[in-house]
């Protein structure tokens, strides 16, 4: 029997969409491949009783894509979408000493992604896996996204993966959902979200604010180009770029300030009063949120490629270009400078006392960062790292393709608790609304716009009311049949 591909494309000049969908049917196997456009995407395939069977459920899938705005196309004749990964070098550590590294798990591709709770660690690579573990050590769970993670990044209890693919995935339940689509013109380098609102650096030097409903909300462009750095509270967004960082008021309404930095901007941390911008010229810096005065600056001996802070920034931590990681007072006394054992650190994040490092042989490492491992450190004593193994048995979670790839649960088993929400449209638009009582009816549910249908329902374990006035769904999300 003959095999059947249709191969359907949606790109669009003014919105974030710039992908492709193909549905294979050979006899009663389907598979579907989808990703962004010029890059291989990611593969599912199903198996079903009877070749009709099997063609209908094709049919299915690709009526769901039509009705969503793909159409029929010729592979290869749209451009992809342009992917810059920053281009970086290691040098090795001019350090005396190596870092107390505890363990060392390596995801098998270059990193940048990582995010560390009170539960568990992430870390995304360039092959678009994103690992969790344990504080020990531990690998707990696998996703496979189908393009290179270029961040991951928290807002209170949800973990976004920013891909190459112009998506910006939602992994804080079990089946990663695309959260937001970003405009295929936008050469993404770093991104940030807060209370639901995400802001986008590029490679140009711009700035784009999308909101929750995945919808365009203002952009700026820079002095400067090639901006690593953003960061976002509730008052203004940070930006940092070749120029210096630049912070706008959060809205859009204009500039509330601009500092020039000691070379361009390779990454940027936050806590509650000052931004830090870690540049090419050796140095950290210590920005008022205010003003953007220069509060102190932090000396390294190499660029600098990521920065991170204690608590209330009692410590400074930075990690160079020369494979060596470096810790400062808050006054930019450096306390200590050691090799990292293992490449640059093209991202950290502290957590009691323990600091944790992804490096450009895409690992991450775990640091004991207290007083006595570093002492003892210092004087040659460190202890011989764990080299964490991946689970093979770890189930891989991937991204559900449309809606039909969702878990279905009838209302009779829906989980206690449960929350329910209706897809409605409204003009040319479609809205998720709260059914369940005990909401304020006018708020609109931030939902996955790839699940979306006109009067489908779904139950979730949660919601959680975003000061911008809508919800927020925690859990998993169940359609309701």
């Amino acid at each position: 029997m003959a095999r059947e591909t249709t191969y359907l494309e949606l790109s669009q000049d003014d919105g974030g969409a710039h992908k492709f969908y193909e549905v294979t049917v050979d006899g009663t196997a389907v598979s579907v491949r989808y990703g962004r456009i010029g890059a291989d995407g990611q593969l599912q395939s199903s198996s079903f009783p009877t070749v009709e069977k099997a063609r209908a459920a094709a049919a299915k899938k690709i009526g769901e894509k039509v009705r969503k705005g793909y159409a029929p196309a010729v592979q290869g004749q749209r451009a992809a979408r342009s992917v810059t990964r920053r281009q970086v070098t290691s040098a090795p550590s001019t350090a005396r000493a190596v870092a107390p590294v505890l363990w060392r798990f390596r995801t098998g591709s270059s990193a940048f992604g990582i995010h560390v709770d009170e539960d568990r660690c992430w870390v995304g690579n360039q092959a678009g896996d994103v690992y969790t573990l344990s504080h020990g050590g531990e690998v707990l769970a696998r996703y496979s996204l189908p393009d290179g993670v270029k961040c991951l990044v928290a807002d209170e209890f949800w973990i976004y993966a920013g891909c190459d693919d112009g998506t910006v995935y939602d992994l804080s339940s079990k089946v990663p959902f695309g959260a937001y689509a970003i405009a295929a013109d936008v050469d993404i380098y770093w991104l940030d979200i807060h209370e639901g609102v995400l802001n986008v650096s590029d490679a140009n030097g711009g700035l784009t604010v999308i909101d929750h409903e995945d919808e365009h909300q203002w952009s700026r462009k820079s002095a400067g180009n090639g901006a690593w750095m953003v960061r976002a509270d509730e008052r203004a967004v940070f930006h940092g770029h070749s120029g210096g960082v630049t912070a706008y008021a959060a809205d859009g309404t204009g500039q509330l300030w601009h500092t020039k930095t000691p070379g361009g901007v390779l990454f940027g941390w936050q806590e509650d009063h000052a931004v830090y911008a870690g540049t090419v010229r050796n140095t950290v810096q210590r920005l008022s949120k205010a003003t953007g005065a220069v509060e102190a600056s932090y000396a390294c001996d190499a660029a600098v490629y990521s920065c991170a802070t204690s608590p209330d920034g009692r410590h400074v931590f930075a990690g160079d270009s020369s494979s060596s990681v470096y810790c400062f007072d808050a006054d930019g006394r450096r306390l200590w400078k050691l090799g990292t054992g293992g490449g640059s650190a093209l991202s950290m994040q502290y957590l009691d006392g323990r600091l944790y490092l992804v490096t450009t042989d895409g690992s991450l490492v775990c640091v004991d960062a207290t007083e006595q491992a570093i002492a003892a450190a210092q004087e040659g004593s460190v202890p011989a790292p764990m080299d964490v193994k991946s689970a093979a048995a770890l189930p891989v979670f991937t991204p559900a393709a449309s809606a039909s790839a969702v878990a279905t649960v009838s209302m009779a088993a829906a989980p206690a608790g449960g929350v329910v929400v209706e897809c409605v449209q409204q003009g040319g638009r479609m809205r998720v609304q709260v059914v369940s009582g005990g909401f304020e009816p006018s708020w609109n549910v931030q939902f996955p716009r790839g699940i979306r249908e006109a009067g489908a329902r779904y139950v979730v374990d949660g919601l959680h009311a975003a000061s911008g006035g809508f919800y927020r769904v925690r859990g998993e999300i169940r359609r309701l049949v």
